[in-house]
């Protein structure tokens, strides 16, 4: 990773609010509006976007922590915007503010934290997992 240069970098996201991506659908709630799930999606999709060009081919970031904001709903039909600025990094944990927009509109903010993985590993460690999990089952 380029470390010295990360910091500052900006992503951003975007999509429209579809039914099949509300609360209602998803069992997170019982109003037609955009699910918190979506919120979360659209800003990790924007800090993936930011710091992309500065990760190697055998490293990726893990959501690890998110402290997430609510202003105001989304309903179907409205355009979202998302954003993500890299304003830290702690041992192997970078930390992005992010927000979202319906225009001008705050609709959500938190502070993303995504930890640093070496791909292969990651994967290596989640694929025992599933293994184990599926032998647990079985007896």
């Amino acid at each position: 990773m380029q470390s010295e240069l990360i910091i500052g970098a900006v992503g951003i996201s975007s999509m429209e609010v579809r039914p099949g991506d509300t609360a209602l659908a998803h069992g997170s709630g019982d109003v037609p509006t955009l699910s918190s799930s979506f919120l979360v999606t659209l800003m990790e999709s924007a800090a993936i976007t930011s710091i992309g060009e500065y990760l190697e081919n055998s490293e990726t970031t893990i959501l690890s922590e998110i402290e997430l904001k609510v202003h105001g709903a989304v309903p179907i039909g409205i355009e979202v915007q998302g954003a993500a600025t890299c304003i830290g990094l702690e041992e192997n944990t970078l930390i992005f503010d992010c927000e979202i927009h319906d225009g001008p509109r705050l609709v959500a903010a938190a502070i993303m934290r995504r930890t640093m993985v070496e791909r292969v590993s990651f994967l290596a460690r989640t694929a025992a997992l599933s293994i184990i999990s599926q032998q647990a089952q079985t007896n």
